[in-house]
């Protein structure tokens, strides 16, 4: 089958979509042609071939300028036309489009006029977007409308849509995207995000990094304004009010605009000595990184699912989630972990005291939530995630034969 993707946002972007873009098409490579839309890192069209099989068509693309997030986006202008020139070339069965964006739709209304299949999957909230824009909460609920109608009129137009959890498919039909939309786990392997019994990857990265060997609490992800990371420093500092004798630490795992207000604040609050950024670590590198913690903390509270808890789950850590959008579904609370409300870190250094004593002494509480969390985590194999989109990609493509004469190089 020929496959292609269409991303808004893509590698080198760091970001929940961007990944989970990147590992569909590097996974669905192995049996299938992939091709991959995305905005390129200047203003030259490129097509490349990488060893991986997988083929990126690169539009010229701008800086979005917005937020220190270093993400591009293709200007509108001629995109359309653009579109239609590379389904035109790479004449695929499908295409699956991760956003409604400019890219996103571009590729929905070229496909919809050549007759081509669409699959959507929607990794959109508002509020990942309007935390960069300093406005009131009349103002952000009323963009908020507009933004889930703008989504709506462009996923009207796919055959078929999904979200990553039952969480955001109900969220994406209440915002009014037609239904029923399809929730499929975003996924994760398996295979390079388990548990670590020797310890010898938890020392190795511990001693790249330098990471001292105390109780750690970790993070992994943007250091952005929805993930909230500060009430995890915030919660940090009164983790000894808690338990005086716990000498716990923070241990941050990437990067972002907010990381200088993060390392400043834990100054002020005292723990600037027990808290740990090593900014950006390369894709090797991550695996172990989860493995240097003994427990993971999720403040965001616009996660459609989160991949990084997923993959923090696989690994072995009991997991402190907010009580908000998507973590629910993943942390189960006095199960595998413990949810908290937002910004009460004083609730959440009262988990963090807990589960990081009861590891210190020896207890069973963090072992019990430790293997719970793997046993959940492997509901999540992106094995069968390739899976159940591969079952689409043939149900839509097979009614809907695409027109050889309108996909030919030179049709109009």
């Amino acid at each position: 089958m020929r496959i292609l993707i269409g991303a808004d946002t893509y590698a080198p972007d760091v970001n929940g979509a961007s990944t989970f873009a990147q590992r569909l098409a590097a996974g669905l490579s192995a049996r299938h042609e992939v091709h991959v839309v995305a905005p390129a890192r200047g203003l030259r069209a490129t097509t490349t071939h990488l060893p991986t099989g997988v083929t990126e068509h690169r539009l010229p693309a701008v800086p979005v300028g917005v937020g220190g997030t270093g993400l591009r986006f293709c200007p509108p202008v001629g995109l359309v036309r653009a579109a239609t020139r590379v389904l035109r070339a790479v004449r695929p069965d499908v295409v699956h489009v991760q956003s409604h964006f400019l890219v996103g739709r571009a590729l929905v209304s070229a496909a919809n006029r050549l007759g081509v299949p669409v699959v959507a999957t929607n990794h959109f909230m508002p509020e990942n977007l309007t935390h960069h824009v300093p406005l009131g909460k009349a103002v952000q609920r009323r963009l908020h409308e507009w933004a889930w109608a703008d989504a709506a009129a462009v996923f009207t137009r796919a055959d078929v849509v999904t979200a990553p959890t039952p969480y955001a498919a109900a969220l994406a039909e209440r915002a009014g995207i037609p239904g029923p939309v399809l929730p499929i786990s975003c996924g994760m392997d398996l295979r390079r995000f388990t548990p670590d019994p020797t310890g010898q990857l938890r020392r190795g990265f511990r001693a790249r990094y330098g990471v001292p060997d105390r109780p750690t609490v970790g993070y992994v992800g943007r250091l952005a304004p929805e993930k909230n990371v500060g009430e995890l420093v915030e919660a940090l500092a009164l983790v000894r009010t808690v338990r005086p004798d716990l000498d716990a630490q923070l241990l941050l795992v990437g990067d972002g605009a907010l990381r200088p207000k993060l390392l400043e604040r834990a100054a002020e609050l005292g723990v600037a000595d027990r808290v740990v950024s090593t900014g950006f670590v390369p894709e090797e590198d991550l695996p172990a990184a989860y493995l240097a913690c003994d427990v993971f903390a999720n403040a965001g509270t616009a996660e459609l699912q989160s991949l990084v808890v997923l993959e923090a789950m696989a690994s072995g850590l009991p997991v402190l989630g907010v009580d908000a959008c998507a973590l629910p579904h993943l942390v189960r609370d006095g199960d595998n972990g413990f949810l908290f409300p937002h910004a009460q870190p004083a609730v959440l250094a009262a988990r963090l005291a807990l589960v990081l004593g009861d590891r210190a002494d020896g207890g069973g509480l963090h072992a019990r939530m430790a293997a719970r969390s793997v046993e959940i985590a492997s509901g999540h194999d992106e094995r069968v995630t390739l899976a159940r989109f591969e079952e689409l990609y043939a149900l839509r493509s097979l009614p809907r034969a695409v027109p050889t004469r309108a996909l030919a190089p030179g049709a109009v």
